[in-house]
């Protein structure tokens, strides 16, 4: 009964897990360039005493969708749609460089290019910062153009930093961004980039995430029940001993 139940109960555990995965990327399909886990469920040999021969299934994230969301026109100067296997730039928020294909951009009342989440946007030397008050225009490969007032002609103000890598190249953090795997060196890249006044869409299907958390749920109710009719047994088991 005891092996019965520890089997039920495992199960429903990795169910949870897969469940949260799931719920996580459904709950951002509305997020600009956002990218699905990948979860899948592997082998995981129990350890302790005995011998090495149990083993269980555990459910993994095993990595990042990598195919890219729809292209969206937005007509804001400020949007940009990465091509594909193309990051931008940022300043996490411990200072190190990090990746996003996140392009809705604002600029703060400092004249800093940031997230719409608050982070820097990097240029080829640093943080991007632009004179205040001014029209920005983004150029496909990334420059920066703008129109002070007073004046009628553009001046070009940096050029974005955006790197070309595949997603298998970079890992995610838990706040969302990108970075670099050791070994993996992301090329800064150059040419036709990006395309402004546009945005990319989350690339999760929410038909298909809608089907997987009903089969999950189903999944989890089928364990629940199996370890209900498991201590049911044990309990039935119990009182015939105690009838004897």
């Amino acid at each position: 009964m005891d092996r019965a139940l520890y089997v039920a109960m495992t199960g429903a555990a990795q169910t949870l897990r897969a469940q949260s995965i799931n719920h996580h990327n459904l709950a951002n399909a509305s997020t600009v360039g956002f990218k699905a886990e990948l979860a899948a469920a592997g082998a995981v040999s129990i350890e302790g005493t005995g011998f090495g021969s149990r083993i269980n299934a555990q459910n993994f994230i095993v990595g990042t969708d990598g195919r890219g969301g729809v292209i969206q026109q937005t007509g804001n100067a400020l949007d940009v749609a990465l091509k594909p296997d193309h990051w931008l730039a940022v300043q996490g928020a411990e200072g190190q460089e990090a990746y996003t294909r996140a392009g809705n951009l604002t600029v703060d009342a400092e004249g800093t290019l940031r997230t719409a989440s608050g982070l820097a946007v990097l240029g080829e030397g640093g943080p991007v910062t632009l004179p205040t008050a001014a029209q920005v225009s983004i150029g496909s490969d990334g420059t920066l153009s703008v129109v002070t007032a007073g004046s009628a002609q553009a001046t070009t103000a940096g050029r974005l930093k955006v790197v070309q890598a595949d997603v298998n190249q970079l890992e995610r953090h838990s706040n969302g961004l990108f970075v670099a795997k050791p070994g993996s060196t992301p090329v800064t890249a150059t040419g036709s980039v990006l395309v402004n006044g546009a945005l990319e869409s989350s690339n999760v299907n929410v038909a298909d995430a809608m089907v997987t958390m009903i089969e999950l749920s189903r999944q989890f109710e089928l364990q629940t029940r199996a370890m209900k009719a498991a201590d049911e047994n044990a309990q039935q088991a119990a009182s015939l001993l105690r009838m004897k």
